[in-house]
């Protein structure tokens, strides 16, 4: 027994090795007994699938398997396979990100943030209205961790004083913080349900006894008040606001095409549409940001703080101590700050220099500034923008003549901050789509999905939306996309659907994990701090869930229609014979 109970201990301390042995081993009969091209490029992507949902190497080197894979398989060159892995998106990614690196570092984003805090108050409501949009902009150009790593100091310097200044709560007890003790026992009888033994019975009683003895009942237990604390609603206070910073950063990030990773990995899985630029995509985002941001934002305030939003809506009058404490903190961050510097100054003329040639470039109803480079039609993207903007944060001074020359950044900040993991990993994904195309499995895919072309389109996005948003909790975002991308991509052709119409509302739904701690970095970087436990991010991830699916599916069959043509099979798409069409 004891040998047994070693050995399971054992397995399970190595489970990571037996998952990464076992399971090409269990593929191995689709390149060695079918062994058709088709086969060994379904054998790459569900290794890569695997290996990306379970975690068990780093998400970069499993990208790396294609580069392996490919070449032995005689799907496709090394040299082929490595030109994947260095696109137009990786260029818009360090432009991006040189832009970021000046933004932290003369703190520019602290003044953003601050400026947007104050302009609206500190009413408890409209104060996690201001730090959810403060997060949600700068989400918009730097990665989501990174705007909440930068949120989160000001947002728990403000929690502290509002929780010092509320009023005594001695003698009450916070329902909220206590231990349920009948989930307890319910959860017990369930452990002994499943492992009926005179042992286990013996482990949960002496559980049980000392639970009951750390949290004996009283009469605040046995007869709860009719309404809640005022320290358990400021406890609830603090809850939605950590939370909504979190989603906030999620929602500010599908807003933009470099907002966040699965943006970019889309824009490239049809290089020849034109129609996917930064200002259409900003066009069509925005409304959906802004929809899903007030609409979580009065979910939040309902879940945590109740159903009263008359105080919701007070802006004027005498402000409380809480506001007082919290009006405080803000103006004496930003006065800390200073007079805006001349780094300051520099960093915000170039930020919105790029924004504005972004949105310039093509804006599709009138000739961008790329119609004065007409021998060169298509040459210019996004990318040549953003690399020469970025290029001059090493060339400009950041100081004067009367100082030694140092430009706005240099090569080692810039090096921190470049995320060369999304890098690799969103390679790895073009590297596999490129694959699938090669070896045929795509073609296979979309002849085996044709039968989905008799239910109505929103019906078929909806499934999709579902299923990505699902998979997106415990996969990372960039993964997701990777994953099902190639996947959805030939649907759409075998329907004969504009493929914008299925990828971009599955692109957007992998940015929604809002569920779990885990799901998303930033829901990582906020639950650290301690003011929310996992049911309260599950509950309030599930609504949030919801807004933002349907959100989408409003945007996609309404203001998205005209704006990508989604009624009309583009020239771009291949044909594929004998499909199946459909009507949006």
């Amino acid at each position: 027994m004891k040998m047994l109970k070693n050995l399971r201990r054992g397995l399970w301390n190595y489970h990571t090795v037996c998952l990464v042995i076992l399971t090409p081993l269990l593929l191995l009969p689709l390149p060695l007994v079918i062994g058709t091209q088709e086969a060994k490029c379904a054998f790459v992507l569900l290794l890569m699938a695997t290996f990306w949902v379970t975690e068990v190497i780093p998400l970069s080197m499993t990208a790396m398997l294609p580069a392996i894979l490919f070449p032995m398989f005689g799907i496709m060159k090394s040299s082929s396979v490595a030109k994947e892995y260095f696109k137009d998106f990786h260029f818009l990614l360090v432009g991006i990100i040189c832009l970021a690196t000046s933004i932290e570092k003369w703190g520019l984003h602290r003044r953003i943030a601050l400026r947007l805090v104050t302009m609206v108050g500190v009413n408890p409501a409209w104060l996690i209205l201001g730090f959810m949009s403060g997060c949600a902009f700068l989400s918009m150009w730097v990665q989501n961790t990174s705007a909440v790593t930068m949120v989160m100091p000001i947002v728990e310097a403000v929690l502290q004083q509002i929780l010092k200044a509320k009023e005594e709560c001695a003698g009450e007890h916070n329902l909220a913080l206590q231990l349920d003790g009948t989930l307890i026992c319910s959860l017990l009888s369930f452990i002994y349900c499943l492992i009926p033994s005179a042992h286990t019975e013996a482990i949960l009683y002496h559980c049980l006894l000392h639970t009951i003895q750390l949290n004996p009942p009283t009469p605040a237990t046995l007869h709860p008040p009719a309404a809640p604390s005022r320290c358990n609603r400021d406890l609830m206070m603090c809850k939605a606001m950590c939370i909504g910073i979190a989603y906030s950063s999620s929602i500010g990030g599908i807003t933009t095409l470099p907002g966040t990773s699965p943006n970019l990995i889309f824009s490239e899985m049809y290089p020849n549409c034109d129609s996917i630029n930064f200002g259409n995509w900003l066009l069509l985002c925005l409304p959906i940001s802004i929809i899903m941001l007030l609409l979580t934002w009065i979910w939040l305030y309902w879940l945590f703080i109740g159903s009263d939003f008359s105080f919701m809506c007070r802006r004027g009058g005498e402000q409380s101590a809480k506001e007082k404490a919290a009006q405080k903190v803000l103006d004496d961050e930003y006065k800390s700050l200073g007079p805006m510097s001349s780094q300051e100054i520099f960093t915000g003329v170039v930020f919105m220099v790029m924004v504005l040639l972004w949105l310039t470039r093509s804006p599709g109803f009138m000739p961008g500034w790329a119609a004065l480079f007409p021998n060169q039609s298509g040459y210019i993207t996004d990318a040549t923008v953003a690399v020469l903007l970025g290029f001059l944060f090493f060339i400009v001074p950041a100081y004067g003549p009367s100082k030694k020359y140092e430009a706005m950044i240099c090569w080692q900040e810039f090096q921190a901050s470049m995320p060369w993991k999304v890098a690799l990993l969103v390679g790895g994904g073009f590297a596999l789509a490129e694959g699938t195309k090669e070896s045929g499995l795509s073609l296979w895919v979309a002849e085996l999905l044709t039968p989905l072309g008799e239910l109505p389109v929103l019906a078929t996005i909806s499934i999709a939306c579902i299923i990505v948003t699902t998979v997106t909790e415990v996969a990372s975002n960039a993964a997701t996309a990777t994953i099902f991308l190639p996947i959805l991509s030939p649907l759409a052709e075998a329907i004969h659907v504009n493929p914008l119409y299925v990828l971009i509302p599955t692109t957007l739904c992998t940015s929604f994990s809002f569920l779990l701690p885990v799901s998303n970095p930033p829901n990582a970087v906020v639950f650290a701090y301690g003011h929310i436990t996992i049911m309260d991010m599950v509950k309030a991830g599930l609504g949030a869930n919801v807004i933002g699916i349907l959100a989408i599916l409003l945007a996609i069959a309404t203001w998205g229609v005209p704006l990508f043509s989604l009624n009309t099979y583009p020239h771009w798409a291949p044909v594929l014979p004998g499909f199946n069409s459909t009507t949006p």
